[in-house]
């Protein structure tokens, strides 16, 4: 393999490249559309490489691409070795893998364990075989309760909405954590294990530079398939004894988790990162202890409010636990699965975001506060020690797209929910890339979900070159980390003004935020880089710099 054969010439930082990589995600069905379909596709990502070199990201995360009939956005899964058409082909991803190397950009791949798609072929077979069969032993089928067997095996719910079984027509039922048509695999089958582990190597023959593992926190389940009442209906719901929850955070997954690995050992370089939902970072430090994954995302973080000391805590936390197991925090602010900040921060902290949705009260709502918050926040993420994330259009300043109409909303939960939650639907509005034409630079023809006419000023068009904007403040700010924050895990704290969070890294650089609405006091030294402007000699509310501290450059 490749890979292998230039190990010797790799230096500990080009082994470790990922330990302070900034890693843009790509919604590719939202991305660039190069053949006027109205769906982004692996072309038109392909031209728009250059975009993302400029903007100063190390890498890509693309979200699944694979064969799908898309009842999930292309997380249920009908062929892992595939291109859906709607994307391209095999030859096109390849070439893609190339001229990402071509671009100083690594390439990560969506990897989806927990379930299939019910057209895979596995599940097809599973279904035209008998209870008990090898082919029903790859996922989780049981027969009901009561005499007629009519009622499901256990009570679990659906994360999406609904019971998480459904029943076949010989009487039985099959496990379903998210929707109806995404079955469960049964991680107890060695032909799963011995499936995926393939499934990795031919992926990482292409020359992929790793994996984002979707919900990395399910794949194990109580055989047993005990009931555990409401606490099931969220997904953070967790029983009093975490270690014997019947499918989150099983201890058992652990295991599976280090025969990837040891996959992985076999290539240089590569790395996975953990989606994983967890209440506490002294669960999400069992996931990177050595030999597991590298990375996990820290949703803690993401989940904090505005406010000085929850962020303080988070922080802190995710650096302490993340440091006792060898590791460091991979930080984000928004993902394909949840609102975008730029909307989270507009609305006040009591409020959530994804039941505001359900009626988009705009009284509540302060776009321009959110910007302005969104901008430092994401400062304060790129000033900390540890990797980043970033979801495609935050460097725009997008917003979440709260007023999609009903008849256009496409992710299974509005429906599963019973219409009781909106969907995800608004964070993965197609980018704007020019300010004119029908989908503003996304294609050629209209796109698969409608953009806001508003969004023209916020165009890649409307904003490149153009001192002061939200896409020259990334760059900016992307470049400046290489240059002042690569290579080291140093951060000290700094107790300066109420409402103010502020912390030192290497070599006297200093990131102050300012989460209050009054100005304060600037901090002493030379400004590097400020998320908005600074009339006067004070730091304005809701306002983050970076500093150069005296008698430290």
């Amino acid at each position: 393999m490749e890979r292998s054969r230039e190990a010797d010439s790799l230096t500990p930082a080009d082994r470790q490249w990922w330990r302070d990589a900034v890693i843009y995600q790509v919604y590719l069905r939202s991305f660039a559309d190069d053949n006027g379909d109205g769906t982004g596709d692996i072309a038109g990502l392909r031209s728009r490489l250059p975009y993302l070199e400029s903007l100063g990201v190390d890498g890509i995360w693309i979200n699944p691409w694979y064969e799908s009939p898309f009842n999930d956005g292309g997380y249920d899964v009908a062929d892992y070795r595939s291109i859906h058409p709607r994307f391209g082909t095999l030859e096109e991803a390849k070439s893609l893998i190339e001229e990402a190397r071509d671009n100083n950009l690594r390439l990560l791949v969506d990897l989806v364990p927990n379930h299939t798609s019910s057209e895979h072929a596995w599940f097809r077979g599973a279904l035209a075989s008998p209870p008990g069969s090898p082919e029903r032993a790859r996922y989780h089928f049981s027969p009901g309760r009561g005499e007629d067997g009519s009622i499901p095996p256990s009570d679990w719910r659906s994360v999406f909405g609904g019971p998480a079984w459904s029943r076949v027509p010989d009487g039985e039922w099959y496990l379903h954590l998210f929707d109806v048509t995404q079955p469960d695999l049964n991680w107890a089958n060695r032909e799963v294990r011995e499936e995926f582990d393939e499934i990795i190597r031919f992926w990482l023959d292409l020359g992929v530079d790793g994996f984002r593992v979707d919900v990395a926190h399910a794949l194990a389940k109580d055989p047993e398939y005990p009931d555990v009442g409401e606490e099931v209906e969220e997904l953070l719901a967790t029983p009093d004894s975490l270690d014997h929850h019947p499918f989150w955070d099983r201890p058992e997954l652990h295991e599976i988790v280090r025969g990837w690995r040891s996959v992985l050992e076999e290539y240089e370089s590569t790395v996975m990162v953990a989606e994983a939902w967890l209440p506490s970072w002294e669960r999400m430090s069992r996931y990177l202890r050595p030999g597991e994954y590298h990375q996990a995302f820290d949703f803690l973080f993401l989940q904090s409010p505005w406010d000085p000391d929850e962020m303080r805590r988070a922080v802190s936390e995710a650096l302490s636990h993340s440091a006792s197991v060898g590791s460091i925090p991979t930080w984000v602010l928004s993902n394909h699965d949840v609102v975008r900040h730029a909307t989270r921060f507009a609305l006040p902290n009591d409020v959530d975001a994804r039941e505001w949705l359900l009626d988009g009260d705009r009284s509540l709502l302060d776009e321009r506060r959110g910007l302005r918050r969104a901008r430092a926040a994401s400062l304060l993420m790129l000033a900390l020690p540890g990797s980043a994330y970033l979801y495609q259009g935050e460097e725009l300043g997008l917003p979440e797209v709260h007023d999609l109409p009903s008849e256009v909303l496409q992710d299974p939960v509005w429906e599963d929910s019973g219409h009781t939650h909106k969907g995800r639907d608004g964070c993965r509005v197609p980018l704007p890339w020019a300010r004119t034409g029908a989908s503003l630079g996304f294609g050629s023809n209209g796109p698969w979900l409608p953009q806001p006419p508003w969004w023209d000023d916020l165009s890649v068009e409307a904003q490149d070159g153009v001192d002061g904007s939200t896409l020259e403040l990334y760059r900016r700010a992307l470049g400046l980390r290489r240059h002042h924050l690569r290579g080291s895990d140093r951060l000290e704290w700094v107790d300066v003004a109420p409402g103010v969070l502020a912390f030192t890294r290497a070599n006297g650089f200093a990131c102050w935020v300012n989460f209050g609405d009054g100005t304060v006091a600037m901090p002493p030294g030379r400004l590097i880089l400020s998320s908005g402007d600074l009339p006067g000699d004070g730091l304005p509310g809701e306002t983050a710099v970076w500093v150069q501290l005296d008698h430290q450059e």
